[in-house]
């Protein structure tokens, strides 16, 4: 029986090494191409724990963890997502900013995405936010390691209500698999008005 919930507080603490885990294996794969560190992915995670206003929604197969969703304040995620909002007057109070969604590729296709976007988007409205934003990376169409069956997820997240933001791009740093060292990654924010 799956089951999705939030983890706050000792119960996140509790699945810091589990949720670094899953990001690692989940972001190896294209577009990311992530080969990840379980040190960073512990500090990255303890932002989390540390910002009152942020949430991570758990997926779970019993007791493991099979997918993972977070979110936070614009104002307390790194500021290579903050800057071009703040460049463009853009009040990052008014701003949940949607960190990653994650979830091992078994599992897909069975309404968990939606269920991680509905509890988040909940949550932004219950913090009196009124902007949903994430980014994801832009790979060129012609990668050589983008699968030939890759199926980006535009269109999910248009059904849902999020659309580009032209000219709002920014730059994030990791080292991707098989090369000697990080280099930066253009990302592109999706945005949507929360009713």
């Amino acid at each position: 029986m799956i089951r999705v919930e939030p983890l706050a507080g000792p119960a996140l603490g509790e699945r810091i090494d589990d949720l670094a885990a899953l990001r690692i294996a989940v972001f190896r794969a294209f577009p990311y191409l992530y080969d990840g560190d379980i040190d960073y992915e512990r500090a990255y995670l303890r932002a989390y724990a540390d910002s009152p206003g942020a949430i991570v929604i758990g997926a779970f197969d019993g007791d493991r963890l099979i997918g993972a969703a977070t979110a936070a304040p614009m104002e307390d995620h790194a500021a290579e997502f903050a800057a071009p909002f703040e460049a463009r007057g853009h009040d990052l109070s008014t701003i949940l900013y949607f960190g990653e969604s994650v979830l091992l590729p078994d599992y897909r296709g069975h309404g968990l995405g939606h269920a991680f976007f509905d509890g988040r988007e909940a949550h932004a409205r219950a913090l009196g936010r009124d902007h949903a934003t994430f980014c994801a990376v832009i790979r060129p169409t012609g990668h050589p390691a983008r699968p030939a069956d890759y199926s980006p997820l535009d269109s999910f997240w248009r059904k849902r209500g999020y659309g580009l933001l032209d000219g709002i791009t920014t730059g994030f740093s990791w080292k991707d698999v098989g090369e000697p060292a990080e280099t930066e990654k253009p990302m592109q924010f999706w945005m949507k008005t929360l009713a």
